[in-house]
């Protein structure tokens, strides 16, 4: 059976000294309810009044609406230095006012709005960029000790560790390396379409795609979906380890975090990160074939001429050099986002978001600085 609810509404009756506020109706969240500021407007009109009174004779059901207007009304009054008589409410609503007011507010507990100059600003940036490159310089120092360790064979760490990190990072991408890699092939091939056909040679989309994947685009999009792949989980798991502390039961028995930890996914993307340029070559120049030799009148054996006559070891090599740099970059912001995780499960989150970020900046980073001396030195 639905019960109709009763129109809430509000009546001011002045008898100075006295306010009387005549609440009626029913006072529910679902309900239109009248505009306190008409009663607002006569506690600030005159100072003839000394004391709210309230009558509820024809008060019908209320929830917390009611009781957000009626403190919202104490308040206001308690500013007008006036007071307050509630023994006329329900006593529900009385014992509920008596809660709020037994513990009162403390200070500094309201959020409040601070203006902050843009000098203040862009020296927080600068002193958050300065404790970065601290942090980095630091982590990049202690990583150098355990690879120098690892080279003279003293470091500490599981090689089933490191077979197990290269084999989550290396067969277990090649699906989405496969993927983009032929995507990105497809790309080359039609943007170089547009302009080549014009003249009549598509014969050099070949080129344009052998060359582009093997210097450029193969290592780059490679290194791209490794950040956001294998930085995240780097980050994730370090992370999690950091809240779980087992990082700091590690140091408690003795073994290096660096070493048994941070070395073996280092040292698995170096060794991946290479192959998987290769293989990313290769489907990237299928990628191109499948377009040329389908949409264009080139035969498939005159794609895979021009692409072997376009493509040398030195292209080969300068591709392959920048993804094991790039690997390098991206172990290191996934490592070490992870290790400066906090203790909580947000944190956790925001090094992996800051793991992929970090990772990506670091690539584009690099790339152009390696591609301008490439280009200086005419190779």
């Amino acid at each position: 059976m639905t019960i109709e609810n009763r129109p809430a509404n509000i009546i001011v009756n002045c008898n100075a000294p006295f306010l009387e506020i005549v609440i009626e109706g029913d006072w529910l969240l679902d309900v239109e309810i009248p505009n306190l500021e008409l009663v607002l407007a006569k506690l600030s009109d005159g100072s003839e009044f000394k004391q709210v009174v309230f009558s509820t004779v024809s008060l019908g059901r209320w929830d917390s609406l009611l009781m957000t207007e009626l403190i919202r009304l104490i308040a206001y009054s308690a500013e007008k230095g006036i007071s307050v008589d509630i023994k006329t409410l329900p006593a529900g609503i009385q014992g509920l006012l008596s809660l709020v007011a037994a513990v009162p507010e403390r200070a500094g507990d309201r959020r409040q709005t601070l203006h902050v100059s843009w000098l203040e600003i862009i020296g927080n940036c600068g002193l958050h960029l300065l404790n970065d490159v601290n942090a980095l310089i630091m982590f990049v120092g202690n990583l150098t000790l355990s690879v120098t360790a690892f080279f003279r064979g003293k470091a500490h760490f599981r090689w089933i560790d490191l077979w197990r990190n290269i084999q989550d990072c290396g067969p277990s991408a090649l699906p989405i390396i496969t993927l983009i890699s032929l995507l990105v092939g497809l790309i080359l091939a039609f943007v170089g379409s547009v302009q080549l056909s014009l003249f009549g040679a598509q014969l050099y989309i070949a080129d344009l795609v052998g060359l582009g994947m093997s210097r450029e685009m193969g290592g780059l999009m490679t290194a791209v979906i490794m950040s956001g792949r294998t930085a995240a989980a780097y980050a994730a798991q370090l992370g999690t380890m950091q809240v779980n502390n087992e990082i700091d039961a590690l140091e408690a028995m003795g073994f290096d975090p660096m070493e048994f930890l941070v070395l073996p996914r280092v040292l698995a993307l170096i060794f991946v990160m290479p192959l998987l340029c290769l293989y990313a070559d290769l489907m990237g120049v299928i990628g191109g074939a499948l377009v040329t030799v389908n949409f264009f009148e080139v035969s498939l054996f005159e794609y895979l001429s021009r692409t072997v006559n376009a493509i040398h070891v030195t292209d080969l090599s300068v591709g392959i050099f920048k993804c094991a740099v790039f690997g390098i970059l991206i172990a290191l912001s996934g490592c070490m986002r992870g290790m400066q995780c906090g203790r909580s499960a947000s944190e956790v989150g925001d090094a992996t978001t800051s793991a992929v970020v970090t990772g990506i900046v670091f690539i584009v980073i690099a790339d152009s600085l390696m591609t301008i001396i490439c280009n200086r030195l005419g190779i």
